[in-house]
């Protein structure tokens, strides 16, 4: 059963949900990160139906976060590759895998993210501003230059307000 469609909804993590928010999209994501490529080892290394794999393919190269380009003729076959738009997705991958860390496994981190300089690393918010790391009680959100009546923080006080 497919779910009810977000486009109309004025939010950005709304409209992100229309892209990636489908099951196994991210995972086919984080594999692309790691280098895969081709339709085969996505479909290998995920254990994705074939025809769920093609489709979530089709989506995430009609929203330009793949591109598709053939490197054989005969029968037809395609590299996916990620574009800079799929490339910027690292950091919620890695925030996701962060939080499946501490909230969703027993035995500790499956996978460690090292850095160049060979530690350990988690992404860790901080203002772009003043580079000061922000916590959640930090945050502020208020209505943005896309902002419509039917934002979620339409009917809300125009003051700055906290996300619950």
């Amino acid at each position: 059963m497919r779910r009810a469609s977000f486009v109309d909804m004025n939010c950005s993590v709304a409209q992100s949900l229309e892209v990636v928010g489908e099951w196994w999209t991210l995972l086919i994501v984080r594999d692309a990160l790691f280098g895969v490529t081709r339709f085969d080892d996505f479909s290998t290394r995920l254990g994705i139906a074939r025809n769920v794999l093609t489709q979530r393919l089709d989506t995430l190269v009609e929203h330009g976060v793949m591109t598709k380009e053939p490197y054989q003729h005969h029968p037809v076959r395609y590299d996916y590759r990620l574009t800079e738009k799929g490339r910027d997705l690292w950091m919620v991958i890695a925030a996701l895998r962060q939080w499946g860390d501490k909230w969703a496994t027993d035995a500790g981190a499956p996978v460690e993210s090292t850095h160049t300089c060979g530690q350990v690393m988690t992404i860790e918010p901080h203002c772009s501003a003043c580079g000061e790391r922000v916590e959640l009680g930090d945050l502020r959100v208020r209505p943005g230059p896309g902002a419509s009546d039917d934002n979620p923080l339409a009917g809300l006080r125009s003051r700055e307000t906290h996300p619950s």
